[in-house]
């Protein structure tokens, strides 16, 4: 199904893992919709689907939340700038903490940019997010390293990420229907 490079070569999977990374239908049977799309059936579709999790292509199946709707208003990039020796353990420290959405290492642009790990924290306000920050500092012990909170002021575009695209056809509206009277 994959390449040793990971890329898929079955062009029914590539098709299904398109459509997936659109959103799953919110009806009782989203897997019968998006079979009855591409042409499979709700078993197969199934199938598919696990096959990629339990080779690990597929790590979950989660929902993209708008955390601004549910009331989480502060986001922060926090950016660290810490000696190359230390990112991997503090990276490590950071991923302990489930407020921390995203960590990851990247370049320093010197002279203007000395930061080389990037954290993002959401709260409901400012507050709790500096609060968040101050205890990973305690927790990873961060006192003396140069940082800066980077708060969001306006979101242009929030979704899962996407891999493949290809064409595909829009779910009839009677099988999306019908995949809402199924339970």
């Amino acid at each position: 199904m994959s390449t040793e490079h990971g890329l898929i070569e079955d062009p029914r999977q590539t098709a299904l893992i398109a459509v997936i990374q659109e959103g799953l239908p919110l009806v009782p049977r989203p897997w019968a919709v998006i079979g009855a799309r591409l042409g499979m059936s709700e078993d197969e579709v199934m199938r598919r689907v696990r096959s990629p999790q339990r080779d690990g292509t597929i790590k979950r199946l989660g929902v993209v939340v708008r955390h601004r709707r549910l009331g989480y208003r502060a986001n922060a990039m926090v950016v660290w700038d810490l000696p190359d020796e230390r990112v991997a353990e503090v990276g490590h420290c950071f991923g302990r903490f489930d407020f921390v959405t995203l960590c990851y290492r990247r370049p320093r642009r010197l002279p203007v940019w000395p930061y080389n790990l990037f954290t993002m924290i959401h709260g409901r306000d400012r507050a709790e997010v500096q609060a968040r920050v101050g205890e990973l500092i305690v927790a990873c012990g961060l006192e003396e390293v140069p940082h800066a909170v980077l708060f969001s002021r306006r979101s242009f575009k929030q979704r899962g990420a996407r891999y493949r695209f290809v064409d595909l056809p829009e779910a009839p509206a009677d099988l999306v229907e019908a995949g809402r009277a199924v339970s």
